[in-house]
């Protein structure tokens, strides 16, 4: 005899059941694309989502503001003069704007006396006696001179204040790389030193240039 028995069938509601879930992981697959955005490797969307490294956008900006300041650079003193005569006109003339006392971009020669923590004060001939000249030369360099000297790096650009400080630390390890690390800056008191760069003009007698240049005769 044939047997006709056949196998259970399954109750329709499971059958129901996983249609529903497929369909629903359908619709969340969906959904999931709608949501994503395609990045291309390289493109700017691309380099929005990157972290910010300070470093990276300090090696690439230091080298157009080391040329800018040089191009910028006053001598001492004629600098010193300007100021003393007029300084709100020296500044604009030969400043940079800033929140906080402008840049001016100065060169100048002198002898460097006895650092205290990598800053070297400068005996120039020619200037007031009343007015001191230092030069920063690390292992840390403050402040943000360099960043602020051209003028065109603003806070706008920054995700907030924290990245735009980051910027100016990165934009001075940048020059220390470039600038003060072929030189044995331990060893300057004594000598003459040739020095172009950035101070912030907020004592008109007192002068803390961060160096672009160094020459050491």
């Amino acid at each position: 005899m044939t047997d006709s028995t056949t196998a259970p069938r399954a109750p329709a509601a499971s059958r129901r059941g996983l249609i529903l879930s497929a369909a629903l992981g359908l619709a969340v697959l969906a959904a999931i694309a709608l949501d994503t955005t395609v990045v291309q490797v390289g493109s700017e969307a691309d380099a929005r989502q990157q972290a910010f490294s300070p470093d990276t956008y300090g090696t690439q900006e230091f080298p157009r503001i080391r040329d800018a300041v040089i191009e910028r650079a006053v001598p001492a003193t004629d600098l010193a003069a300007a100021i003393a005569a007029d300084q709100d006109a020296a500044i604009a003339e030969y400043g940079t704007p800033a929140s906080t006392g402008a840049i001016m971009m100065v060169t100048v020669t002198g002898t460097a006396g006895e650092p205290r923590a990598g800053v070297y004060p400068l005996t120039v001939e020619g200037l007031p006696e009343d007015l001191r000249i230092r030069v920063q030369t690390g292992p840390a360099i403050n402040g943000t001179d360099l960043r602020d000297a051209p003028g065109d790096i603003a806070f706008g650009a920054f995700k907030n204040q924290i990245e735009y400080q980051d910027a100016g630390s990165g934009i001075n390890r940048a020059m220390a790389a470039e600038v003060l690390a072929p030189i044995d800056t331990t060893a300057l008191a004594g000598k003459q030193v040739t020095v172009t760069g950035a101070f912030r003009l907020i004592n008109p007698s007192n002068w803390l240039i961060t160096p672009v240049a160094l020459e050491v005769q």
